[in-house]
């Protein structure tokens, strides 16, 4: 008889299981929760907080300038400009952000259907059969 290899979904709950089993056996600290070098969530780098939060703040700030030192219309305008862009950048980094994150949610829910066609069971049920 061919033994079947598990598929991408069966593997990955298996580890997310095994995660969990390490993660009920660590020790919290002070506060009650175990240390954040254990978390298996992806760490998010400076360089990308940076350009997601710090390029629209730093032209929101410029906007802000530009109505505080320019003179008449062109004062305004800038701000108008500058606060605009801004808004404009961080609402499209906001945008891309809720469309992978659509993206994701369909795929995990594609690969539990997989797992539920092949097995007779969601992923997350465990191995008790109702």
């Amino acid at each position: 008889m061919l033994k079947r290899i598990p598929s991408k979904i069966a593997l990955e709950y298996e580890a997310r299981a095994n995660w969990h089993e390490l993660m009920a056996q660590q020790q919290p600290n002070a506060r009650g929760t175990v240390h954040a070098a254990d978390s298996s969530a992806p760490r998010v780098s400076r360089w990308l907080i940076a350009v997601r939060y710090g390029i629209p703040a730093a032209m929101i700030v410029g906007g802000i300038v530009l109505a505080i030192v320019g003179s008449g219309d062109q004062g305004i305008e800038g701000f108008a400009m500058a606060v605009g862009g801004g808004l404009s950048v961080f609402l499209l980094n906001a945008l891309y952000r809720v469309g992978v994150q659509g993206e994701t949610e369909r795929e995990r829910e594609d690969d539990a259907r997989a797992y539920y066609a092949e097995h007779g069971r969601w992923p997350d049920e465990g191995d008790t059969p109702h």
